[in-house]
């Protein structure tokens, strides 16, 4: 069963040619979402009061959930207008009825995959990077600070980021690494500054 939905789904991402998109979706707001959180859990950490981890937990789940909420709405509409009009185009150019056809499924399926690709994206990272934090909240005891090790996540994270559009783009994977890295140590250094 499951298989045949994913094979039903591989068919219409094939035939729509969404895997780019996906793809640029995944990367553009997962970086915002690992950004996001890194520039929260810095200016946390630097701050001068004490703040409770239910609070920076609170905060950062906040803004992973507003930019997923984000991600996923402005996606939808914006992918289901362009796959409408593309769908319109292609029943006027073939001068018959497309209703119930591969392509008029994949002009309804793709909009929501995509939107959910884009949705996901930041709340996933979001949640890898404040991990240590959480098992803090549970108890866990760490032999190192939470939120240390969560800046260290992120940094990973956005270098890896880095690297897979590498693979898109056919540079080197460390050039590109290391221009990811150094937008998170710009965005550090300037709320560092601030604080």
């Amino acid at each position: 069963m499951f298989s045949r939905f994913f094979k039903q789904i591989r068919n219409l991402v094939t035939i729509s040619k969404s895997h780019d998109i996906a793809r640029r979706y995944f990367v553009v707001n997962g970086f915002d979402g690992a950004l996001t959180t890194l520039g929260l859990l810095v200016g946390f950490y630097v701050s001068t009061s004490s703040v409770n981890i239910n609070v920076v937990i609170t905060a950062c789940l906040s803004a992973a959930i507003a930019l997923a909420m984000s991600g996923f709405s402005s996606a939808y509409v914006s992918e289901a207008a362009e796959r409408k009009r593309e769908f319109r185009e292609l029943q006027s150019a073939m001068i018959s009825e497309l209703r119930g056809s591969p392509h008029a499924k994949a002009s309804v399926w793709m909009p929501l995959l995509i939107a959910i690709t884009n949705g996901l994206s930041p709340l996933i990272l979001s949640l890898i990077i404040i991990t240590p934090l959480l098992l803090t909240l549970f108890g866990y005891p760490l032999p190192f600070n939470p939120y240390e090790a969560g800046i260290g996540i992120a940094f990973f994270l956005i270098f890896l980021l880095g690297v897979f559009l590498s693979s898109v783009s056919g540079t080197f994977w460390l050039l590109s690494g290391l221009q990811t890295l150094l937008v998170a140590l710009i965005t550090t250094v300037l709320i560092y500054l601030i604080s």
